[in-house]
């Protein structure tokens, strides 16, 4: 008569035959607490040199409830004027955000591993777009500011760049994605780089090209209220002022332009994916 032993996936049993839990708790690696330890001085440095007192935390809620209660209602006095600096931003983010797209398409041609014609011009291309993109739109606003001067000129610029950072990282990685199939297919009837691009490569992408597009417009809006604050033309130029001058009830008016233009962008934005994409793929599929 054989004997019965336990199974191999069985937990092990101590002494008393309990079985051994799993340690909850593991000390972690002394990188790991180094890290957590340089992060913690760092906060306690910061809160030490910034001044931050009970005193000027304790006067926040009062001067913000004097916002609210200087804010209502609203100064519709300059609505006109700040409809017109409204539509401005508007127009900025527009065109910054379509010469952005544009110049990203061939940035992204070349940065992609599958489409770059030489390597290292895939990876100056990439540091490239990685600079742009590391560098914020505002710090973008200063530079063209100081180059070509204050106005909507400026933010144009600093928006095309900004999107060309973005924008260009997202199509390099959609074309990377690209089935190889087709592209194999067209390689083997003797077709052109270019042809190979133009009628494999960019067709497959076209979807997440519009999206990628119609989400940096978005952010477009979104930025260019904020260049008008160092100069950059727009929206931005009202809304300094009006803080600066304490004319909270301007601000605000400023402030709910801001938030129904941006609102109809992101509605506007997934009306033309879901046209895109249809509703059977954007449904809940798990």
């Amino acid at each position: 008569m054989s004997s019965l032993k336990p199974a191999g996936n069985q937990p092990d049993t101590g002494a008393h035959g309990t079985a051994k839990l799993p340690a909850r708790f593991e000390l972690p690696k002394w990188t790991s607490i180094a890290i957590g330890v340089l992060l913690l001085a760092l906060a306690v440095n910061g809160l030490v040199r910034m001044d931050i007192s009970w005193a000027r935390i304790g006067e926040g809620p009062a001067n913000i409830w004097g916002f609210i209660t200087g804010a209502f209602p609203p100064n519709l006095e300059r609505a006109p004027n700040l409809a017109e600096a409204m539509l401005e931003t508007l127009e900025m983010a527009i065109i910054g955000t379509g010469l952005g797209v544009v110049l990203s398409i061939p940035a992204a041609i070349l940065a992609a591993q599958n489409t770059t014609p030489y390597a290292p011009i895939g990876v100056a291309m990439r540091f490239i777009l990685t600079v742009l993109r590391s560098i914020p739109e505002l710090v973008w606003a200063l530079i063209f500011v100081m180059a070509v001067g204050l106005g909507p000129l400026a933010g144009i610029l600093a928006l095309t760049v900004d999107v060309l950072g973005f924008a260009g990282r997202f199509f390099a990685e959609r074309i990377e994605e690209v089935e190889r199939g087709p592209i194999d297919a067209l390689r083997s009837t003797g077709a052109s780089g270019v042809a190979v691009v133009a009628t494999a490569v960019l067709p497959a992408s076209f979807a997440s090209f519009t999206a990628t597009g119609l989400y940096t417009l978005e952010k477009s809006i979104r930025g260019a209220t904020i260049l008008g604050m160092v100069g950059a033309g727009g929206i931005g130029m009202e809304l300094t002022p009006a803080f600066t001058m304490r004319q909270f009830d301007t601000a605000l008016t400023i402030i709910i332009m801001i938030l129904v233009v941006v609102f109809l962008a992101e509605q506007l934005s997934s009306l033309v994916r879901r046209k895109m994409l249809g509703v059977d793929q954007l449904q809940r599929a798990v």
